[in-house]
């Protein structure tokens, strides 16, 4: 008895492990625990909460400060090949807004890194993301629009910016106003716990 109960509990664990999904998180400084420890992060928080509820997701956290869509897109050939994931969480292009890039370059580079993921298998997720009305509001409307627009074109998922609420709240954001401090960040892990569960609860 005690044999095919040590059977089963294998058999579980080894089926468990073997339909554990990969998503790549390709972001920008905030999702890389910009000024603080990586732990002190939401992706590390929520990669712990995942693990805890032994949930068959595990987050390749591929965020760098200061990356705009040229550079993760310049980047993603090697992450596809590298973690082969089955999903590509595309949080990018506000470096590119905050400098005033042109507007068709970024779609551009958007729809490369949904197309690089789509030949690699993956599913490609879309971050809606939004910036400061600095450069004026045509500009600013172009921006924003081109995340729904995109993923209307390529049929993907749009997640909501996790940023929205928490940037209106000088207590959780950094000096500079645009980062997120450490107070905010299991507040951010909150809101993208139950997106991060849908993938979880589709298979």
């Amino acid at each position: 008895m005690r044999i095919i109960f040590i059977l089963l509990v294998f058999i579980y664990s080894t089926t468990t492990y073997a339909d554990t999904k990969r998503l790549l998180l390709l972001g920008d400084s905030l999702s890389a625990a910009y000024n603080m420890e990586e732990r002190d992060g939401w992706v590390f928080l929520l990669q712990e909460w995942l693990s805890t509820t032994q949930a068959p997701l595990e987050i390749i956290n591929a965020s760098m400060s200061g990356e705009t869509t040229a550079g993760g897109l310049a980047r993603l050939p090697a992450l596809l090949q590298n973690y082969q994931p089955d999903y590509v969480l595309i949080e990018l292009g506000g470096n590119d807004g905050l400098r005033g890039f042109q507007i068709p370059q970024i779609e551009r580079n958007l729809t490369q890194m949904i197309e690089l993921s789509q030949a690699s298998n993956a599913q490609p997720i879309l971050m809606q993301i939004r910036i400061p009305p600095n450069l004026g509001p045509r500009y600013t409307r172009q921006f924003e629009a081109l995340y729904p627009s995109l993923s209307q074109q390529h049929q993907l998922p749009l997640w909501p910016f996790f940023m929205e609420e928490i940037a209106l709240n000088n207590d959780l954001m950094m000096p500079d106003g645009i980062h997120p401090n450490r107070q905010a960040q299991p507040l951010i892990k909150q809101q993208m716990k139950s997106w991060f569960e849908g993938l979880v609860t589709s298979g």
